[in-house]
């Protein structure tokens, strides 16, 4: 609604703007339509701004309702703004600069901020998982740990983690505070991350913080409180057997191997024995104190049998709390605005000893000091404490929890840790007595990061940005390493103490210069120049020492009481620790030009130079250019209901990149110690000098990897406005690849530099839908889905190298999991593939020669049909890279009350079950059983089996190659949370002055329906730099334990 009175050349117009229900538009911007002139509205939604002459409309945007120009005809404009009835009039932030989402050409993917906080988490990149069409997310439920996030699959042999940008600088979403975030974008395709240069190679992720609304002050409370609850209960998922049914396997397994049974612990004999007692040397009946004769109670550890079975699942995981209380207080006006916020999030793991503690603070201000100059910053401090834990590694205490014995309890008789010192009880270690003594661990992190920022608007069209800002970091860690007596393995290392320290310095320093204008209403053009300086330097020192004075078994000696300066002095002492510095140097610019309000064009160019390369190699630049159309808007489209808004876009460019190469890598280095660099200078061993030994070869050649993006999209709103959807498609290649120089075979030497040489190719499809309806005036709901899907394969390698095999934690023992080859998947498993179980000796002689086959054993498949099984055979069996990923989320209102539920899906993913090789063949470290190899492992009368047979022996055709024996389907669908809400009417918060006050149930990870037998079949990698080896269980942190919260929204 408009009213007018008389024009003037150029005059001084005033008016009000109401939102929904007339409400008044506090913080509402009007701008003169194609220039920087813009002001905002007060509390009571009033404005006063100065029109220039040749200006006639206004355009008046506010969060929550549709951007809308109006023209003015006198020195009154009174505008009544309609509530967001489609995506497409969204501004959104896209690199330096904002845009209306329907002028977009390149891909981005906006995040709708509300539905991240329904995820109880403190890391963000969590929260997000699902709910941007691009971007593959697996995470970890152990507290304050990694998260592998992917913008349209993997991007480099290294790391394919995007950059972050944080209200214009670098960031980390690990760290944020989800309470404070106002708006995320995710940049996707060259058109819209080439801005970003080399950084924007993996995407961006565009994060802008809250900053303070015009009007009166606001105060509010957001937090929640509860508590998780581990997978399956805390009882082992694995299905292990009992002490009497791993008793009843150890001897079958002799009979099996055709041995006559004997074991120190159950004894001789077709019918085991459980004994009493468990000595160094072998079972003991008998109680040591009815008849301490028996035992040596004062030299040797004496454990009392758990006839029953420990299980060590149960012992190490328990229901933990979760809680997270956040205060903000915001305000602002014609002059300034502020937002202040601290948060307290502390989540103790549901594994013993696991945690995350967090503190934060927050205050972005903005002064607008002239009419057209507006200064501000953005400031964010952090601390947090999160010891390790060795996440997808053989030696954690999951790892063991599911290998140690069943029979050893958590204790001996004297209360000690219980272990498997003695024979036959395999080599695991004490899943307690690790996490015990990783009680006082610590690692600790404190930073500082945030902008200082100017804006000046001039002759009408330009406005300059400078902006400087950065991230101060510093972090520590301690930890001791306890003797493990009790152990069968290791058990005389001595004990150590290690202590480290660092710091990370980063700034940026960014300027640009935007020139927008309107030409006889049709020609919307936009020009932004700018440069950019980035430094990072950080610097690391570690040392440790051994032999320290403690009673082996008793933690009385305080780990935090120990340092570096004490110890035994012949102990082992090890130092380490190292500068790294890098600068990045960028001129950019970028051109957006509508006509008509139907024809998009935009071209983007970056030039980069970066330090980690020679200075003949050290520049790149990287242009990209695409264009929309709006079909909807030209005069030939059809007038229809049911189509409201349709836009064709696409375009391609080029990125660099720079996530898989080390900061010296163009160098040769030298060091010295004195392994390597001591020399016979006389010859006689009598005069050794120190002096400097080659460590590093380095490469001036090396440069950028290279990505060409093409994208695709089409883009339309349908039926009044109510549905949005979004569907692309997209080719990105990565030439240049980053490896490691392959060293000379014959010759130990220097670390060879990473050279250019390879390429991969991902191509996929990313889709968005979103529909708003309603059963009634008060019933409303609102369904939004995500899919994403991508397909990658190997190009080309290294010249001479037809295959790389790619080494994992469990590649030691059963070679390697996979290898890179061109035309297949990265990731890929590769090994010899199952076919089935050998029946008989005549299904032996009838097969493939296979060496060690034998009845009950695996046979694999003649790949080269040559009659011989041999590493020729070895074939691609799996992908852990998923079909596609797709979340959903649905929301329902009704009067005060609110329902929410968010359901995620993973299709198509293989995973191996690493586990299956410590509990399916127990004969080889005598360990934990699993029940299928009890109950369903090959005899004559059970041709049809799970598990090959029990037996004695480990050989090729058993559990020595890495085979599909250990392939599952990792396809899964989790119902991420589940939200219940009740609103209280405004009507009875007056008497306490509140504004709002809402109250709600919280649920997390409800189910998880999955084929996987495992614990979760989500599994990050085990590197977060190593983007081949993943999809592999060997002991992960579950991240599908359910979590329920009681929580309330209280603002005054």
């Amino acid at each position: 609604m408009l009213s007018s009175s008389i024009s003037f050349a150029q005059r001084v117009v005033t008016g009000r703007v109401t939102g929904v229900n007339d409400q008044a538009a506090s913080g509402a911007t009007v701008t003169v339509t194609g220039t920087n002139v813009a002001t905002q509205t007060d509390a009571n939604g009033n404005y006063t701004i100065t029109l220039p002459a040749g200006r006639n409309s206004l355009t008046v945007t506010y969060v929550g309702t549709e951007t809308q120009t109006v023209t003015v005809t006198g020195a009154t404009a009174n505008v009544s703004l309609r509530a967001a009835t489609t995506t497409m009039s969204e501004v959104v932030v896209t690199g330096y600069t904002a845009q209306r989402r329907r002028d977009i050409t390149g891909s981005v993917a906006v995040v709708d901020v509300g539905s991240l906080r329904q995820q109880p988490t403190g890391n963000v990149s969590e929260a997000l998982q699902g709910r941007a069409s691009g971007v593959t997310i697996l995470t970890s439920g152990q507290p304050g740990g990694a998260v592998n996030v992917m913008v349209r699959g993997i991007t480099s042999i290294g790391s394919s983690a995007p950059l972050v940008i944080i209200d214009g600088t670098p960031g980390n979403l690990n760290n944020l505070n989800v309470n404070d975030i106002e708006s995320v974008q995710v940049l996707k395709d060259a058109g819209a991350a080439s801005i970003y240069g080399v950084r924007g190679s993996n995407g961006v992720v565009i994060v802008t913080t809250r900053r303070g609304r015009s009007g009166k002050v606001r105060v509010s409370y957001d937090g929640f409180y509860g508590t998780q609850i581990p997978v399956n209960g805390g009882k082992n998922p694995y299905r292990i057997a009992n002490t009497q049914e791993t008793a009843d396997a150890v001897q079958r397994s002799f009979i099996n191997s055709g041995l006559t049974p004997s074991n120190p612990q159950y004894g001789s004999g077709t019918t085991p024995v459980i004994p009493d007692y468990i000595t160094p040397t072998a079972a003991m009946a008998g109680d040591p104190r009815v008849d301490p004769s028996k035992y040596a109670l004062y030299s040797n550890q004496i454990t009392q049998a758990n006839k029953v079975g420990t299980d060590w699942f149960n012992e190490i995981f328990d229901p933990a709390p979760i809680q997270s209380h956040n205060i903000s207080v915001g305000s602002g006006g014609d002059r300034s605005n502020y937002f202040l916020s601290l948060n307290y999030f502390n989540q103790e793991g549901t594994l013993m000893n696991t945690y995350l503690k967090r503190y934060s603070a927050r205050i972005n201000t903005t002064f607008n000091i002239a009419n057209k100059v507006r200064v501000g910053e953005n400031a964010y401090i952090f601390y947090r404490s999160s010891p390790g834990f060795g996440n997808q590694n053989e030696g954690n205490a999951i790892s063991h929890a599911y290998r140690q014995n069943v029979i050893i309890p958590v204790y001996d008789i004297k209360g000690n840790f219980a272990g498997t010192g003695s024979a036959g009880l395999g080599n695991a270690q004490n899943p307690v007595a690790i996490r015990e003594r990783a009680r006082f661990d610590r690692s600790n992190q404190y930073q500082v990061s945030g902008n200082l920022f100017a804006e000046l608007d001039f002759l009408r069209h330009f406005t300059a940005r400078t902006s400087f800002g950065g991230t101060i970091d510093n972090n520590n860690f301690s930890f001791f390493s306890f003797t493990a007596y009790e152990n069968a393995e290791n058990n005389r290392n001595p004990n150590a103490f290690t202590e480290g320290y660092g710091y990370n310095t980063n700034y940026t320093w960014t300027n640009t210069l935007t020139y927008n204008n309107v030409f006889n209403e049709k020609h919307n053009l936009r020009v932004l120049v700018g440069s950019e300086a980035i430094k990072n330097l950080n610097r690391n020192i570690q040392g440790s020492r051994s032999n320290y004075l403690t009673n082996p078994n008793n933690l009385s000696v305080d780990p935090q009481l120990m340092s570096l300066a004490s110890g035994s002095p012949v102990g082992q002492q090890n130092t380490s620790g190292g500068p790294n510095l890098t600068t990045l140097f960028s001129l950019f610019s970028r051109v957006d030009y509508t006509f008509a309000d139907r024809y998009i064009l935009s071209g983007t160019v970056r030039r980069d130079g970066s330090s980690v390369f020679a200075p003949e190699n050290r520049f790149g630049v990287f242009p990209s250019v695409t264009a929309g159309w709006r079909i909807s808007r030209e005069k030939f489209f059809p007038v229809t209901s049911w189509i409201n808004e349709l836009k064709l876009r696409g375009g391609s460019g080029v990125l660099g990149s720079i996530s898989n190469i080390t900061a010296t890598n163009a160098f040769g280095l030298f060091n010295q110690n004195a392994a390597q660099s001591y020399y016979d200078i006389g010859g006689q061993n009598t005069a050794m000098e120190l002096g400097f030994y080659q460590q590093q070869i380095g490469n001036v050649r090396t440069t950028w990897e290279e990505d060409i993006i093409t994208n695709v999209g089409l883009d339309a709103t349908l039926f009044s406005n109510k549905v949005d959807f979004s569907l692309e498609w997209y080719k990105k290649s990565i030439s240049g690849l980053l490896f490691r120089q392959l060293p000379d075979p014959t010759q130990v030497g220097p670390t060879q530099p990473f050279v250019n040489a390879g390429n991969i190719q991902n191509t996929g499809i990313d889709a968005s839908l979103s529909y708003r309806g309603k059963f009634s005036n008060d019933f409303t709901f609102d369904l939004t889905a995500t899919y994403t899907s991508y397909n990658n394969k190997v190009v080309s390698l290294p010249a001479g190298r037809k295959t790389i095999p790619q080494g994992s934690a469990g590649s030691g023992r059963i070679g390697a999991f996979t290898r890179l080859e061109p035309g297949i998947p990265l990731g890929s498993f590769y090994g010899y593939d199952v076919v089935g179980l050998f029946q008989s000796a005549e299904d032996v002689t009838k097969s493939a020669k296979q060496q060690d086959a034998a009845p009950g054993r695996l046979k694999f498949r003649d790949v080269d049909n040559n009659g011989v099984i041999n590493d020729n055979d070895r074939t691609y069996f799996g992908n852990p890279n998923p079909d596609f990923t797709t979340g959903l989320n649905i929301s329902l209102n009704y009067k005060n009350f609110d329902f929410s539920t968010f359901l995620y899906a993973s299709v198509g993913n293989d995973v191996i079950n690493y586990v299956r090789y410590w509990i399916d063949f127990p004969s080889l470290f005598n360990g934990a059983v699993s029940k299928d190899a009890v109950y369903n492992s090959w005899t004559p009368q059970n041709l049809n089996a799970k598990v090959p047979i029990l037996e004695r022996s480990a050989n090729f055709s058993t559990n020595t190659q890495f085979s599909s024996y250990y392939l599952e389907n990792g396809s899964f669908l989790k119902m991420r949370s589940l939200v219940f809400g009740y609103t209280v009417p405004a009507a009875k918060l007056r008497r306490i002055g509140a504004e709002r006050l809402r109250i709600y149930f919280q649920a997390a990870n409800l189910f998880t329906a999955t084929k996987y037998t495992g614990l979760d079949p989500e599994l990050i990698n085990s590197d977060v730099n190593n983007n081949t080896n993943f999809g592999i269980d060997f002991g992960a942190y579950p991240s599908n334990q359910k979590n329920f919260n009681l929580g309330i929204n209280l603002s005054f």
